[in-house]
Order: C-alpha cells, then structure tokens, then sequence
C-alpha cells in the first residue's frame, strides 16, 4: 500500500469517530435538567425557574413562566430530538458554539459572558500551545538519551539514576512539584530582582508578567498595554504573545512570556519523562537483543554506530506512539500548573467551565477541540510509525 493511500484511510477515519464523540456530548448535555441549562444560559428569574409560577398579581391559578417559554425556545428545547440532534451537528460544523454564560463560575472568573466560544477559545489555546511546544521540547531531550543509555548501560550506577529518576516523577503530584519549583525559583533568587533600575519580589514578577501584560517590562511599555493587547490581554495578530511581541518589535515582552513558560514547562516534563524514559528504555532492550545487532557487533561494526545507527531508530516505534498520546494530552491542558503559575491555559479554562454554576458551552467547545486534539494526534503517530516501519503500511 502506497503511504499516501495510508493516509487518506487514516484520515477518513477520523469523521466517524468525531461524529461518535458529538453524538455522545449531545446525550450528555439533553441528560442535564432543563430547568439547570436555562439557569447557566439566561440567569435566574425574579419571580423563580420553574416552569409555572405564582402569577405576579396573586391568585390560585398559576401562570406560564415567560422565561421558562423564552429560554426553551431559545435553545431549540421545544423542537423534537433528531431535529435538535441536526441542528447541533450543523452548529458544530459550522463553529457557530454559542456563547459564554454571564451567570457561570467562568464569569465570575473573569471571562467576559456573551464572547463566543471559539474567540475565548482562541484567546485560551495559544499559552498551552506555547506550554506545550516547550515541554515536549525538554521532554525529548531528556527521556530518549537518558532512556538509551540507561539501557546500554544496564544495572550499571547511570540506570539506577534513571529509574530514580522515572520513580520520582511518578511519586511527585503536580501541584507539589510545581510549589516546589516556585519556591525554589523565589529562594534561589534571593527574594527579590532587579528590573529596569527597580525591584520586584519573584512573585511580583512571576505574576506581573503575561497574561496580564505588561508587568514589569521596561519602558515604554510600562504601566499600559501595547497597541497590539486586547481588552483580555489577547494579543495580536496571531494571539501567541511571543510571536507578536516579535512582529511589534518588543522582544523584552517576548523574553519575558519565554521565561514565564520555562519553570511550568521544565514542571510538566519532568512527571512526563517519569513515563517515557520507561518506555524508551524497555524498546531499546528489546531491541538491543535482535539478530540483527548482533550480527552487526561479529561483523566489527563500532558500537556507537550499532546503538546510534542500528538500534536507536527501529527502538522508537512504540516510543512514537507513546509521544504523540504525550503531546495529546499536553495540548488539553494542565489546569493545576496553570493555575499556580498563573497562566491563561486551557486546561484552567475547562475546569472553570465545569465548576458549578456550569457553562455549557465552553464545556461542549473544549469537548470538541479535546476530541479533534487526540484524533489528530492519533493520526499523526500512525503515520509517522508506518514511515519508521513499512510494514504497518504493507500488512
């Protein structure tokens, strides 16, 4: 099988699997209580939220409530299933995801209600991109050397750090590692650092800087946003602050959101490479046992060739496909390092979202970009694990 035939079919796979995934949030969301959704959508009325109320001038007889009518017709309620089940297809296809609740806890967290869910998503995605990107960056660097050479040399003392290593990363939760490195950045520090002429306390720092721009940029920035900063502190044109810093020509903005990203970063990867410094270090034992190195150690072949060459690239298959799962999961978000380094991600965005009172709109969106996310990346590894083995392809 050609590999472009591959992909198409690999591709064609994906539109089943998201219409399972909308499908399933749908039955999801027509399970919650309808009184609760019109709460979420439109806000508690004056005179209650059922769907008759005491009438406003007293009276035994009970009167329609006019927003229990104006909020079922509102959200299609009033229609039958396969027609709401239609039109939240066309909606999702569409990217018409309605808008953010003014009565959520995500409002009371400081999202703006009324945004549609795609701009807030917009404004939300790029600093976990940006997360993202570096963590699985320090991830690479130090699992796969690690991992190889913890199984060149094993049992030896190199192997016992490295599992060290990995049993750490398991045991340590993220919210104490992340404390911990915070504290650690303010100790080594020394509790304060100059900028600009003046000083500002490491947390002051950490926590002046973006999202909520400018902090303690030098000037002319300082005290009010740049031209390119929106209302939100989305930036502009391409809303991931580093890059638009750079095409505003204000790199000391841009070094700053890099420093802002290395700490949670170096955070996040050191509980990820507890896992795959394991995977990549059983692969490469596995390996290492072959026929084929063998024969190529009685042929005289050095032995870095033999680990780099030979071994190194056909022990990466399943590490492939472990990483791109990695990285899957490093794009949806981590809400607790997030949220202590006060950064705009998201994972804090969801988790807001789902804390009561509910929005259920944000809650569908990152639904819908959560599930693309994994598929996408499910994809991605399958294609790249047929080009490292033609076989996959062949078979």
């Amino acid at each position: 099988m050609r590999m472009w035939v591959y992909i198409a079919r690999r591709v064609l796979l994906l539109v089943p699997v998201l219409l399972g995934v909308m499908t399933i949030t749908f039955i999801l969301i027509s399970a919650i209580p309808t009184q609760q959704r019109l709460v979420s959508a439109f806000g508690s009325p004056k005179y209650g939220t059922g769907e008759w109320i005491a009438c406003p001038g007293g009276g035994p007889v009970l009167c329609k409530n006019p927003w229990w009518t104006h909020g079922i017709h509102t959200l299609g309620l009033d229609q039958p299933v396969p027609v709401q089940w239609a039109k939240y297809m066309y909606n999702t296809f569409t990217l018409n995801w309605g808008y953010t609740s003014s009565n959520s806890y995500l409002a009371q967290a400081g999202v703006p209600g009324g945004t549609p869910i795609t701009q807030i998503l917009s404004w939300y995605m790029p600093y976990t991109l940006e997360l993202a990107a570096l963590s699985l960056f320090l991830t690479l660097i130090l699992s796969i050397p690690v991992g190889n050479r913890a199984a060149v040399y094993r049992n030896r003392p190199f192997d016992q750090g490295a599992r060290l290593l990995s049993f750490s990363g398991f045991a340590l939760p993220a919210f104490l590692l992340a404390s911990v490195a915070l504290l650690g950045f303010v100790i080594l520090s020394g509790g304060f650092i100059t900028i600009c002429g003046g000083h500002a306390t490491p947390l002051d720092l950490w926590y002046g800087l973006p999202p909520s721009l400018p902090g303690y940029a030098c000037p002319p920035y300082s005290g009010s946003a740049p031209h390119w900063v929106g209302s939100f502190s989305e930036t502009y044109p391409t809303h991931f602050i580093t890059v638009d810093a750079l095409i505003n020509g204000q790199p000391l903005i841009a070094l700053d959101s890099i420093r802002r990203l290395v700490l949670p970063a170096l955070t996040i990867a050191y509980g990820s490479v507890a896992g795959l410094l394991r995977f990549v270090r059983n692969s490469m034992l596995e390996v290492m046992n072959l026929d084929y190195i063998r024969t190529a150690r009685a042929k005289g072949v050095p032995e870095a060739v033999v680990i780099s060459k030979h071994a190194g690239r056909n022990s990466l298959n399943v590490t492939v496909t472990v990483l791109g799962l990695t990285f899957a999961f490093f794009i949806t978000g981590f809400p607790v390092t997030e949220l202590i380094f006060n950064l705009r991600g998201i994972g804090l965005l969801f988790t807001w979202s789902i804390l009561q009172p509910y929005d259920f709109g944000t809650i569908f969106g990152t639904t819908i970009v959560f599930s693309v996310i994994v598929v996408l990346a499910n994809i991605i590894v399958d294609i790249i694990y047929a080009y490292l083995d033609p076989r996959v392809r062949l078979g």
